[in-house]
């Protein structure tokens, strides 16, 4: 979990597959921002994988001090009856897209 810190934060399992709607986003930006100042909340969708994979919701976080408090905070949180895996992403990948690593 505490692998490779980066400013950037993968939270996966806090909804499934077909569970995106328009308030997931905002939501998760109002949440995770106090943490530290989020710079931008990314949300996408896998097909064809396991239901706690098919949704993940990128966190780009200002410092890298606010992306580290944001997963102790959330890793193993539930949220709607869903343990939240939190963990760091390569912010290279992110910048390129490579959202599905």
């Amino acid at each position: 979990m505490m692998r490779n810190p980066s400013k950037v934060v993968l939270l996966r399992n806090m909804v499934g597959p077909g569970e995106v709607d328009d308030d997931l986003e905002p939501e998760t930006k109002e949440e995770c921002s106090k943490y530290g100042e989020v710079v931008r909340c990314l949300i996408y969708e896998i097909p064809g994988v396991a239901d706690e994979d098919a949704v993940r919701i990128f966190i780009e976080f200002k410092s890298m001090a606010s992306a580290i408090k944001a997963v102790v905070d959330t890793n193993g949180r539930y949220f709607g009856g869903r343990i939240v895996k939190a963990s760091f992403y390569d912010h290279d990948k992110f910048k390129r897209f490579e959202l599905a690593d």
